[in-house]
């Protein structure tokens, strides 16, 4: 489905990422770990369209998307949830996962306004592919709820609804696991087995080994920009290179404390 071929992308002449390559097939979870500043999330935004590399090719689905913008690579079926927990806030849980339906809708403000048939018809099928989305993350009885009073794990679990309300083939999760205690990363880790036994393809980045092992079938380790492993969960974490790499990250952040 996603083939990532020789990409780079520097900042000030500092490589952010350097030849980066991997491929994800589809139905595959596919994860992309490293230590910090290993660059995972430049790639991730190279993917999602939120960034533009200086060099090299992304294809998706047997075609470039290079010059595609964010938007045009939604609209094609590449959803994105990022880092944190990014939620409209004054509205309700229903509401900020109906404005994920944005890809696929086509009619516009005017239709809107006037308050036309086909407008009130669209409206319908949104509410009712938001309501389906809140059950899958199992958020149904929240759905009236403000967003923000949301406990910070559902408000993760909403932005995975508000996703897949766009009806994606392509999922991209930027460190999905941040800042959730041990129950909530359960629950999500959970939430994208299931997603995957549906056959949705994913691309996870995430810092957190244990959490990767558990869901990818797959997984690339970058390290200062750069591939240094590729494999499955357990071929990678038993790596010396990429023992090397944490353990590198983690004195590093011990001796700044």
């Amino acid at each position: 489905m996603l083939d990532v071929e020789g990409v780079s992308r520097s900042f000030g002449g500092v490589y952010a990422v350097q030849n980066v390559s991997l491929s994800v097939a589809e139905g595959e979870v596919r994860a992309i770990i490293g230590p910090n500043g290993a660059g995972k999330s430049t790639l991730f935004n190279l993917v999602g369209g939120h960034l533009t590399a200086d060099s090299g090719t992304i294809t998706y689905s047997g075609r470039p998307i290079d010059g595609a913008s964010a938007h045009r690579r939604a609209h094609d079926g590449i959803a994105t949830v990022f880092q944190g927990a990014r939620i409209f806030r004054g509205m309700t849980a229903r509401e900020n996962v109906m404005v994920g339906a944005q890809p696929w809708t086509r009619h516009g403000f005017v239709a809107a306004a006037l308050r036309l048939p086909r407008h009130r018809s669209e409206e319908r099928a949104i509410r009712e592919q938001a309501e389906h989305a809140l059950e899958r993350v199992g958020l149904a009885d929240w759905a009236d709820r403000e967003a923000e009073s949301l406990p910070l794990g559902q408000q993760r679990r909403l932005q995975v609804a508000r996703a897949l309300c766009s009806q994606p083939r392509l999922l991209l999760l930027d460190e999905p696991a941040s800042g959730l205690r041990a129950g909530e990363r359960t629950a999500l880790a959970e939430l994208i087995e299931d997603l995957r036994a549906g056959g949705l393809t994913m691309l996870l980045i995430e810092h957190d080994v244990r959490f990767v092992a558990r869901l990818a079938d797959r997984v690339t380790v970058l390290d200062l920009g750069q591939v240094i492993a590729e494999g499955t969960p357990q071929e990678v974490t038993s790596d010396k290179r990429v023992i090397k790499a944490y353990i590198g990250d983690e004195d590093e952040h011990a001796r700044g404390h």
